[in-house]
């Protein structure tokens, strides 16, 4: 019998007794169960771990970083975004160098992985478009769409007829809701998945500066108003829609939290930088590990968004007006404003990738201080998942202690319950209508040992319900 169905069941003794031997059969059950991370599925694509990689664009997250989340178990995501700038002739033809790396990089992941490997494009690309024809040319088993709401000309036939799966990456339960409206009228389909990314993230942020320091965006509380959302999406269109959360996630406790919460997976981009196999310099991984928490603070990108970064004299010499020497390369990106912000973000984060740091920046998430070295990704997925354990362990051991505490005093008043109503028998035979004070206090109690068994009831099934999830 499982754990639910004997939760359940205990709803079903009556209201003046409770099984006690099937209630110690279900806690001894919970006591040996041992928690580990649950796998996560979207749409028929099932992933052993609920983790995604953040995709990280010029050249973070690439087949390396991609490939080795993929094997541990989670899913590795390439970033397209600035990609070609790997290419030597980028400043010739930066739109036929980042075709060539994208597919290149989507390659090479494959020889290495036949783990679950995503890519990561932004709309607002200027090459968006034929950016993701290569993601469905290479089969990529799916596609995270951000910085923008993927609605119009998405190849939606050809997405399918791949089996790829698709995500957009939004920052509130209102863009899911518009965004399945419009995909509904324009496609007949839905997402597979959404992304929600919180203020806390690095990178861009879809959020003003007064919204970061709101509580009410917290991701806690966007992550509610999502799992509302998409449970009446689910209820309109009969489609289980995946929530995937992400934005200052650091932690196996983190990811505990927000599965509880109803995420079926995080994202995780910050904890992914510092291991040997992300793409990056070692420098540009140092520069974590040397940061202090007054050191990450939001930017004005290039590209009309707040960014969050570690900050250096690079960006604050930017802020200042003082203006590096720079050749576009072409239009990446049509909202880019390089010439007002003084630099070309692409170049810099390149540098930085490289290790240049005086000619560029990092960017980084809230937590990145916390991270003290640089392990490999097998690692940093073996601590995530002993975080997790120990967070839905202490949960467990919590539920426990609430039932032995309720079990307690249920046999307490269940015993004076019986008491009551003997004495109550004893003055039936003595008096006409038996004595009514001892009537009332044997109904009350009654009604105590009811109200205490449903309690129990509640907790057990919680207890249950975490082992199950």
């Amino acid at each position: 019998m499982s754990i639910s169905h004997s939760a359940f069941s205990l709803f079903q003794e009556g209201t003046s007794s409770l099984s006690i031997t099937k209630l110690d059969s279900v806690i001894n059950t919970i006591k040996h169960y041992i928690p580990t991370l649950p796998s996560c599925t979207i749409g028929d694509l099932h992933v052993s771990k609920p983790i995604v990689q953040g995709g990280m664009g010029v050249g973070i997250s690439l087949s390396g970083l991609a490939s080795s989340v993929a094997n541990q178990g989670g899913i590795g995501v390439i970033a397209a975004n600035g990609i070609g700038l790997l290419e030597k002739d980028y400043y010739k033809d930066g739109q036929g160098a980042n075709i060539r790396a994208f597919r290149s990089e989507i390659q090479k992941a494959r020889s290495l992985s036949d783990g679950v490997l995503g890519v990561n494009i932004m709309v607002a690309l200027a090459d968006y478009l034929p950016l993701l024809d290569v993601a469905i040319e290479e089969k990529v088993d799916i596609i995270f769409l951000g910085a923008g709401l993927p609605i119009k000309n998405i190849p939606i036939t050809k997405i399918r007829a791949n089996n790829i799966k698709i995500s957009p990456i939004v920052s509130s339960a209102r863009a899911m809701k518009m965004v399945c409206s419009m995909w509904y009228k324009l496609y007949n389909d839905l997402p597979d998945c959404f992304v929600l990314e919180g203020p806390l993230a690095g990178g861009h942020l879809g959020f003003s500066e007064e919204q970061i320091e709101d509580s009410a965006f917290s991701l806690e509380n966007l992550t509610i108003e999502a799992v509302a959302e998409l449970a009446s999406i689910h209820e309109q269109y009969n489609k289980k829609i995946a929530l995937i959360v992400g934005g200052g996630v650091y932690s196996g406790a983190d990811i505990h939290r927000f599965l509880s919460l109803g995420a079926d997976g995080v994202q995780m981009g910050t904890r992914f930088v510092a291991t040997e196999e992300c793409d990056a310099s070692r420098a540009f991984k140092e520069a974590y590990l040397k940061a202090k928490k007054e050191d990450i603070g939001l930017i004005q990108s290039p590209v009309g968004l707040l960014g969050r970064a570690i900050r250096n004299k690079f960006i604050s010499d930017a802020e200042e007006g003082k203006r590096p020497s720079f050749v576009c390369g072409w239009k990446c990106l049509s909202s880019c404003k390089a010439q007002d912000a003084h630099y070309c973000i692409s170049i810099a984060l390149n540098n930085a990738r490289k290790g240049f740091l005086n000619i560029g920046f990092v960017f980084a998430g809230t937590n990145a201080y916390r991270i003290k070295r640089i392990v490999s990704v097998a690692e940093l997925m073996n601590q995530l998942e002993v975080g997790y354990t120990r967070a839905k362990a202490s949960r467990i051991t919590a539920i426990l202690t609430t039932v032995d505490r309720l079990k307690g005093t249920y046999l307490e008043v269940q015993q004076h319950v019986g008491e009551l109503a003997l004495r109550y028998e004893v003055s039936l035979k003595q008096l006409v209508h038996g004595d009514r004070a001892l009537k009332k206090q044997y109904l009350a109690a009654t009604a105590k040992l009811e109200k205490i068994r449903l309690k129990l009831v509640e907790t057990i099934t919680a207890g249950g319900g975490l082992v199950t999830a």
